[in-house]
């Protein structure tokens, strides 16, 4: 080809992917002019770049099938500029089903049915229950996108984690696009995933930058933000291109070329950055296009249908009129989607080309490589019943009595076995692992230890190690979450309805910083709720927890914070509060049985004497697995109600009463409460006897947590009273030693059995 052939041909394509632009920018419009709800200012300023990035060849993805797993990722980091996505989604579908009609040729079928093909008519539904919803989510019709977005900066951890989950299973040639705007880039959580892109070496991570100056309020943005995208992202380490016109296709067609397919040495995380008006074409512009659509047929919607108008000399239903109220706007959008659709049909060239290249766009997305380290075939939770089988965890995870040991040892031990296991059986660990610079202090580093002659993987290391399980993250609390939740929607498995082939994402900090990680883990709850492909899971360990955390003071007690864990519905976290080190296997094993999707593990600091069990008359460490077992059952004696407890000091005080209660104590049950998720999993023949109903109903809670955290062991609120717990008095503890924190939160021996014979003797009291 002659280099002026290669000019007219390089027009015509841009020309043809302007038309995709137009195209999107009739379906955006007539979409919000139904609804009247949306974000068209946002929405508008990145048509060009959502056009060149489907269609121009830089983002390998197939439209057939937007399941495949190797096909490069879309995560929609600026959630509310959804509509520019569904438009794009229904003028390609549009055209792929057009192309199908009209050749009956099977490579242009779009797969998944009606449930998951975008139309221009599902448009209509925008924001309706039942239909497209009003911010980015991972299902259905819109399983282009990667990831539930629209909280600002919360894609963008994700967008991590799904590029590390790519990287880590050999894939690193797939790309994950992330399209935000420089208002939402102002999030912190983009600072700490702009941090972790560097330290992980994500060469596959690529920014797109929509920089339109304007957010909601009518500040510009760059009153209050210093610099230009190439200041907010070289200095991180990213190769950064972009373009001063970002609605020229042209110039935006060629930066994402250059961005896609450019000299990258370094093998850096990229971003691209688009000039563009917000609102752009859209008449009302700046900060008032951001959330508010014209008024239904306004004369500035008409304004903008002058360039389609134009180009295919169509007329719409009303064209120039008002609204035609309630009882007729549906039918008059429908006719609207119709007259578009109908001058695409008419246009064959332009959807003869744009199916043509959406199809050799999909072919090139691989099925397999020859360095995948995650075998396709195999969900290693479901299919192989060593991870999680209780009855046979190896006998070196377990302490022998009279030992004192922290219970987050046991955590370290778990991880080291889990890892090395797989590692050893399958060439890669189960589980990534991370902590805010905390990986040791947790325990969590175990994840990349040897356990009992079988290797480990080692530290991560971008260069040197990037196939180790433990990431070497910094104070990234937020973005930890995030990359744990990017993780776990990455699926490699051949059959993603069913299986899931990927990895698991492990974080710790704190239990009194367990909120910085809420934000990522209820977006996961969401999607995995809904997502129409299996999801992975999510360990979040909420470590130090308890005012046994001591000598850091009251900024550290995880007393109150923890309680974020709970805040999802029921069946999609199980809490686990392993008192002592031999409980941690058992309880773990048996969380990852189930297919809840968050695993929230709270551990404590301090080591504690492992109990002669037998000796005692407790039950098995083993029955941790089941949530609740019997610690001390009643003797001969009337029997004079039930006492819960959990948590590290609480019960290990509590073991060391078991002689007291034997001799001048009451003649209590003692319940020793690990998790109330698993406790609720198991039959009923288990709970009645381990907690009957009306022993439940006469009963009291010890816990090294609040007591609002704590409720659902409390059946009947009225004894709520006689609950003991470090917020008795409705104040925040003191720092000091673990005793004279435990002292002060009345959960030392002598104030437990202060509290406990009130709560025997209420009724002679009351009497």
């Amino acid at each position: 080809m002659t280099e002026s052939n290669g000019a007219r041909a390089d027009a015509l394509e841009n020309e043809r992917l302007d038309t995709v632009r137009l195209f999107i920018d009739q379906f955006i419009d007539i979409m919000l002019n139904h609804r009247q709800s949306g974000h068209p200012g946002g929405s508008r300023s990145k048509a060009h770049m959502i056009a060149a990035l489907m269609a121009g060849g830089a983002m390998r993805w197939d439209v057939r099938d937007p399941t495949k797993p190797l096909a490069d990722r879309f995560v929609l980091v600026a959630g509310h500029t959804i509509p520019v996505v569904y438009a794009a989604l229904a003028v390609v579908n549009q055209a792929m089903a057009l192309r199908f009609e009209w050749t009956g040729d099977e490579r242009f079928r779009v797969l998944g049915g009606e449930h998951r093909t975008l139309m221009p008519i599902d448009l209509l539904t925008l924001r309706r229950r039942g239909g497209l919803q009003g911010h980015a989510e991972f299902e259905g019709k819109s399983l282009f996108v990667k990831f539930n977005t629209g909280p600002s900066g919360h894609g963008a951890p994700a967008a991590v984690g799904q590029a590390l989950a790519l990287k880590a299973a050999g894939h690193d040639d797939v790309q994950v696009f992330a399209v935000e705007g420089e208002g939402g880039h102002s999030a912190g959580a983009h600072h700490e995933s702009k941090n972790s892109a560097y330290g992980l070496g994500l060469s596959n991570l690529v920014y797109l930058i929509d920089w339109n100056d304007n957010g909601i309020d009518p500040n510009v943005h760059s009153s209050v933000v210093h610099g230009t995208p190439r200041d907010w992202f070289e200095p991180y380490g990213f190769r950064v291109v972009g373009t001063e016109r970002g609605s020229d296709m042209t110039e935006v067609a060629r930066t994402l070329r250059d961005t896609a397919f450019g000299d990258n040495p370094a093998r850096a995380p990229r971003c691209a950055w688009f000039k563009t008006e917000k609102g752009r074409g859209y008449v009302v512009t700046g900060y008032k296009s951001h959330g508010a659509a014209h008024k239904r047929n306004h004369e500035n919607f008409w304004k903008c249908r002058e360039e389609f108008i134009a180009k295919y000399g169509v007329s719409f239903e009303g064209q120039g009129q008002g609204d035609p109220g309630p009882e007729h706007a549906s039918a008059q959008s429908l006719s609207h989607i119709q007259t578009v659709v109908r001058a695409m049909a008419e246009d064959r060239a332009f959807v003869e080309w744009l199916t043509d290249r959406l199809v050799e766009i999909g072919d090139r997305v691989p099925t397999a490589t020859a360095q995948e380290r995650v075998d396709p075939k195999v969900d290693l939770l479901r299919d192989d019943p060593s991870f999680t089988d209780v009855s046979s965890l190896p006998a070196a995870l377990f302490a022998e009595p009279g030992a004192n040991l922290p219970n987050r040892a046991g955590f370290e031990k778990f991880g080291a076995w889990w890892n090395s296991y797989a590692l050893e059986k399958y060439g890669r660990p189960i589980v990534i692992a991370m902590a805010a610079d905390l990986a040791e202090s947790t325990n969590i580093a175990g994840f990349m230890k040897p356990f009992e002659g079988h290797g480990g993987t080692g530290w991560y290391q971008r260069d040197e190690n990037p196939t180790g399980a433990l990431l070497p993250q910094q104070i990234t609390e937020f973005t930890n979450a995030g990359i744990c939740a990017g993780l776990g929607t990455v699926n490699f498995a051949e059959d993603g309805e069913h299986k899931f082939a990927g990895f698991i994402g492990a974080c710790a900090t704190y239990g009194s910083f367990s909120y910085l990680k809420y934000g990522m883990m209820r977006l996961f709850s969401q999607l995995a709720q809904d997502c129409d492909l299996k999801t992975g899971r999510i360990l979040w360990v909420a470590g130090h927890s308890g005012p046994e955390t001591a000598e850091d003071a009251r900024t550290h007690f995880g007393i109150l914070s923890p309680g974020v864990t709970q805040l999802f519905p029921d069946g999609h976290v199980i809490n686990l509060h392993p008192w002592e080190h031999n409980e941690v296997a058992p309880a773990l094993a048996a969380a990852f049985a189930t297919d809840v999707p968050i695993i929230a593990l709270h551990l404590t600091r301090p080591p504690v004497q492992i109990p002669d069990r037998k000796a005692l008359g407790m039950a098995s460490h083993l029955d941790a697995a089941k949530g609740a077992y019997v610690l001390r059952a009643f003797d001969d004696r009337p029997h004079e109600g039930v006492v819960l407890c959990q948590g590290t000091s609480v019960v290990a005080n509590i073991v060391g009463m078991l002689p007291w209660f034997a001799s001048d104590g009451p003649n209590v049950k003692i319940v020793c409460c690990v998790s109330s998720e698993l406790f609720a999993r198991q039959s009923q023949e288990y709970r009645d006897a381990v907690l009957p109903e009306d022993e439940w109903l006469d009963s009291m809670i010890c816990a090294n947590q609040g007591r609002r955290v704590v409720r659902d062991w409390i059946l009947d609120r009225r004894l709520e009273e006689y609950a003991m717990t470090p917020d008795f008095d409705n104040r925040w503890r003191t720092g000091g030693s673990v005793d004279d924190v435990v002292e002060e939160s009345h959960l030392d021996p002598a104030h437990l059995k202060e509290g406990i014979l009130r709560f025997v003797r209420r009724g002679s009291q009351s009497s």
